[in-house]
């Protein structure tokens, strides 16, 4: 195999390959702004006329969950924790079957906007609001994340400014989102999809040429460890173990894919349930497939760098940025390929950050504006959707500052989707599953449910675990010799694993950090989750909860499973699920007609209560 050797810049071609995923993405932006005559209505811009088909949607999909915090945090924390990662494959299945079969008929039956609609027609307004503050402060913090990520990236590869690569992302998603809507949004995943799929497969194919095949990589894996697929300890305090990655992924993934509006806005976009349900299992081959590009190339990382670690050696600051340190090593001998590279980071940052744009604009205008500005026209709260597509855009550049301080990419993402997504995902599942639920028990649940994974979630970022609780594996540098000194493109100082501006250092430590504090990052998702749930469902018994008079639209139902299989009985009732028909472009919004519903219950029963 070839010896490690000073890695490369970017050269024209790189640049040029880079550009030409930019303005691909701008041009489908500009074609769906005036397609059809542009986005009429704010039903058009926002959820693309609810025309969307499986495919893809599916691919959209995947393309959001595949951000550059997939692209260049999970080979790093294969490198540095092992191949356990790829446990997560089992997590994804039980995500996607629970957010089909349990979320997706109700929100879909309904036929809402915003998955905020729900928290007001099942429980009350102030419960829908509270839900709409959180989602809007977890959104704008972790699409900071997203947009830093890249322009990390690029700095380390290119020497760009750092801050006019964020400013660049910002602007880029920014523009096609406000330009062509959802429909834009879609669209312009579909085609990073490809671009991060050949950006990860030349990385791979390259990287097994270089290192003597598939079968030393895997070699060299096995004999650093990184091969420990099956940790079975129960202890919650081990950061990533069988369990933690089952039972708190799950509970954190399910958060993202049942209840968040960035995916949900899209797969209840599709024409029929049906094209629904299959957008979110054909959407699992694609996490499959991008797990398994990831795990590879951070077992390719330890490969290039058993000996010689960049990380250890001060050749990079972070180790967020060993891939594209890597791709420079391996890759410099083919220009444009590099630039490929960086534009598969760059792809997963603009359609995530547009989907999050884009689901913004959303629920403000579903949640804080239509409820108190009635008499808008449709074309004022298109025109309004696109101006919260620039501010929302706007508001994301600005939290990228604050997101450069927070340490370890994947790490810090996944942490705020566990302390907000969590109860968030316990309130939904609340009023979804637990029909004595009331709005007293979901308003006192999600306080205490985020109150706790707060707590615990802030606790461990101030005071973060030891590594016998992380258990980091060895890294070496003993193969490093002083005429390999690389391109030193990143001249600050080594940074520790997860480190953050906010961690408080040299103090004593406590029961309280060292097992409260030390509690896996994926389990924040589950203690909101169940502390929002069981309280809520607690506090509903003896505040009325059995008194109310509750629509069956608003739960899941043994109905809503069975009608999976109208397809082989009944066609008709297939093309008919939606029990809240859509009139004049789907401008009859349920929201508006809850109170109404007392008048309603037989009308109700006859247009879809009972399917």
């Amino acid at each position: 195999m070839d010896a490690p050797r000073a890695i490369g810049t970017f050269v024209a071609w790189d640049y040029v390959v880079f550009a030409g995923m930019l303005l691909v993405s701008a041009a489908i932006g500009v074609y769906y702004a005036l397609a059809g005559g542009g986005q009429k209505t704010s039903e058009d811009f926002l959820m693309g006329g609810r025309s969307m088909t499986a495919v893809p949607v599916a691919l959209s999909l995947s393309a959001s969950f595949m951000s550059a915090v997939t692209v260049l945090g999970t080979p790093s924390e294969v490198y540095r924790f092992g191949a356990i990662f790829s446990i997560f494959a089992v997590t994804y299945f039980f995500v996607v079957v629970v957010s089909a079969e349990v979320f997706l008929p109700v929100f879909y039956r309904l036929g809402i906007t915003s998955t905020y609609e729900y928290l007001e027609l099942r429980f009350n307004k102030y419960v829908r609001l509270c839900g709409t503050v959180l989602f809007i402060f977890q959104t704008i913090l972790y699409t900071g994340i997203v947009i830093y990520a890249p322009a990390l990236a690029l700095t380390q590869v290119t020497g760009f400014d750092l801050w006019g690569a964020v400013v660049a992302t910002g602007v880029v998603c920014t523009f096609y989102c406000t330009l062509g809507g959802l429909k834009a949004v879609v669209w312009t995943d579909v085609f990073q999809v490809g671009i991060m799929v050949a950006g990860f497969a030349t990385v791979i194919i390259r990287a097994a040429v270089i290192q003597g095949g598939i079968n030393t990589i895997l070699s060299d894996a096995y004999n650093g460890g990184r091969l420990n697929f099956w940790n079975f300890n129960p202890n919650p305090l081990q950061r990533h173990t069988f369990w933690t990655i089952i039972i708190g992924g799950s509970f954190t993934w399910t958060s993202i894919y049942g209840v968040n509006q960035s995916q949900v806005q899209r797969y209840i976009s599709c024409k029929s349930r049906f094209q629904a349900k299959m957008s979110l299992y054909i959407n699992l081959v694609g996490l499959w497939a991008i797990l398994t590009c990831s795990v590879f190339c951070g077992l390719a990382l330890y490969s290039r760098y058993k000996d010689c670690d960049p990380w250890m050696a001060k050749k990079v600051s972070a180790l967020d940025q060993l891939m594209p340190y890597l791709v420079l090593d391996i890759l410099q001998d083919y220009p444009g390929l590099p630039g490929l590279f960086v534009a598969c980071a760059y792809s997963g940052t603009l359609s995530t950050v547009s989907s999050s744009i884009n689901a913004l604009a959303a629920v403000t205008v579903e949640d804080l504006i239509k409820p108190h500005f009635r008499s808008l026209s449709e074309r004022s709260l298109s025109w309004i959707s696109q101006g919260m597509s620039v501010l929302y855009g706007a508001l994301c550049i600005g939290m990228a500052a604050l997101a450069s301080l927070m340490g370890a990419l994947l790490q810090a993402a996944l942490s705020i989707f566990g302390m907000i997504g969590g109860p968030l995902l316990g309130m939904f599942s609340l009023g979804i599953l637990v029909p004595f639920a009331n709005s007293i028990g979901a308003f006192v649940g999600l306080m205490a449910g985020f109150s706790m994974s707060l707590w615990v979630g802030i606790g461990a970022h101030l005071y973060p675990p030891l590594p016998e609780r992380t258990l980091p594996l060895h890294l070496a540098t003993y193969g490093c010799n002083s005429s390999y000194n690389g391109t030193n493109l990143m001249t600050t100082t080594e940074m520790p694993l997860s480190t953050s501006a906010f961690q408080i250092h040299n103090v004593e430590r406590t029961p309280l950090m060292d097992n409260w504090y030390s509690l896996s990052y994926l389990y924040f998702s589950t203690i909101g989750t169940l502390v929002t749930f069981f309280v809520g469902a607690f506090i509903s018994l003896p505040t009325g909860g059995r008194k109310q008079n509750l629509d069956r639209k608003f739960i899941l139902t043994k109905e809503d499973f069975l009608s999976n299989f109208d397809m082989f009985t009944k066609k008709k009732r297939a093309l008919s699920y939606k029990s809240h028909p859509m009139e004049d472009g789907g401008t009859d919004n349920p929201a508006f007609n809850h109170i109404e519903l007392n008048f309603t219950d037989q009308s109700n029963k006859i247009n879809g209560t009972r399917l």
